[in-house]
């Protein structure tokens, strides 16, 4: 400690009272910074709400994750039969509505079921399947594609579509149910509460901004946007070969002043073909390269790429191009997301590997998340910040079958692993354990 002169002047006694107290009182640290992109603390994004408490997609599910502090809203959004934006993780509906039990008392919904089977397609030449599902089962026919069900070269044939539906049929007839974990998580409130429009939710974002004073951004995903495109088109809302999706998308962005690179708006997307297209048609906002993939690979721990549905961008299957998703998370493609997007959204074991080591020789053993450990983390999210790009890393959740067995149950080791990697947002089903998993992170930085 440095002795001032002024200090040298005072008489001995006040002197060693002034040290003393200097060395009791040391002065206060400079707290750690964020690795974050920006150097703002990560984003706790509430997916689907908080599915986790309260039935997926529903307002009681995004009212309670923006009263428990969410950061932003996150929505999947589909077009309906009249051309109107709404919420639903998937397009079919029997895995996240009330429409098998609707079925039994409404003969008009029954008879909406899609049966009839897909058709064959060839693959794009490379690894991979050498052929994939399409619903389009009548070449000449545009408008055959709603009378099949496969979404993505996936087969949902048996099932409804929220394509064959207005907003009002949708709003009137059917509610929200549990759709991951739905085992494990409160069934009491399934059936209760009806399917949003994208409008209903914005509302509610700039409802609970105004009454909590935070800004609450909304954080809509183009879901399925090629599959939705072709239904779109096929039910009249846009004329052959135009993006209904993304021109309704723009629209509603218009509508509500948030088309600006402030507003507390993300725009998001799997297709790279549906960002660039909203681009190129005006949007301002800040717009995110969500990064598929397959499965966990327990024994190399890594990814897993090789079918159509999750592994590639469909977009990118219908064009012929046989790269994987994992082609964005190379310098190379990072550089090209950058042209058209501010952030990429990866899976969480495309950033910490996962694997189970030793792996039993047993050929009946049965991997799963909690026999597996998290390993340490690649370049990703470094290689990311450098090309300028920010990193919201899906999907968290605290059931204990999502956490590898090295967290021992907690979700919170698991968030702040995260957060020390430096990643700049979370999509989280638990806003009420991601929330205050951040704070113990903030702690650690003395802050």
């Amino acid at each position: 400690m440095r002795i001032t002169p002024a200090q040298v002047a005072l008489p001995v006694v006040a002197l060693v009272a002034t040290l003393l107290s200097a060395c009791s009182h040391p002065a206060p640290q400079e707290p750690k910074p964020f690795a974050t992109l920006d150097g703002s603390q990560p984003l706790v994004i509430a997916h689907r709400g908080l599915p986790g408490l309260r039935p997926e997609e529903t307002r009681p599910a995004y009212e309670l994750a923006a009263d428990d502090g969410a950061d932003a809203l996150e929505e999947d959004l589909h077009l309906t039969k009249d051309c109107v934006l709404i919420a639903r993780h998937n397009p079919w509906m029997s895995d996240n509505t009330d429409v098998v039990e609707v079925a039994k008392t409404n003969p008009e919904v029954a008879a909406r079921k899609r049966v009839v089977p897909g058709v064959e397609r060839p693959a794009p030449a490379g690894a991979g399947p050498t052929t994939y599902l399409v619903d389009q089962t009548d070449p000449a026919d545009p408008k055959s594609v709603l009378k099949s069900l496969v979404v993505d070269g996936e087969d949902h044939v048996g099932d409804w579509s929220v394509s064959d539906f207005t907003a009002a049929e949708l709003q009137q007839w059917f509610h929200g149910t549990t759709y991951d974990a739905k085992d494990e998580r409160p069934a009491e409130y399934n059936g209760k509460y009806p399917i949003l429009t994208f409008q209903q939710i914005i509302d509610i974002a700039k409802a609970k901004s105004a009454a909590t004073g935070r800004k609450i951004a909304v954080y809509p995903e183009t879901k399925n946007p090629t599959w939705n495109n072709e239904q779109a088109v096929a039910n009249g809302c846009g004329a052959p070969g135009s993006r209904p999706l993304e021109d309704a998308y723009l629209k509603i962005l218009d509508d509500n002043g948030l088309n600006s690179k402030e507003a507390p708006f993300f725009a998001q997307s799997f297709e790279p073909s549906s960002l660039k297209y909203l681009r190129e048609h005006g949007l301002k906002t800040k717009a995110v390269q969500l990064v598929g993939g397959d499965s966990v690979d327990y024994r190399a721990g890594g990814v897993v790429y090789d079918d159509i549905t999750n592994s590639r961008p469909y977009d990118w299957t219908v064009a012929g191009d046989a790269r994987w998703f994992s082609a964005l998370l190379t310098p190379e493609g990072l550089a090209e997301v950058k042209t058209y997007a501010d952030g990429i959204g990866p899976w969480k074991p495309q950033l910490v590997p996962v694997k189970i080591d030793p792996y039993p020789s047993d050929p009946a053993f049965k991997p799963s998340m909690d026999k597996a450990a998290a390993g340490a983390p690649n370049s990703v999210v470094a290689d990311a910040h450098k090309a300028g790009l920010f990193v919201h890393v899906y999907t968290f959740r605290n059931e204990r079958k999502y956490l590898a067995g090295s967290y021992r149950g907690d979700p919170q080791a698991e968030y702040l692993q995260f957060f020390r990697l430096g990643v700049d947002g979370v999509f989280t089903d638990f806003t009420n354990t991601a929330v205050p998993a951040r704070a113990a992170y903030l702690k650690e930085l003395d802050r």
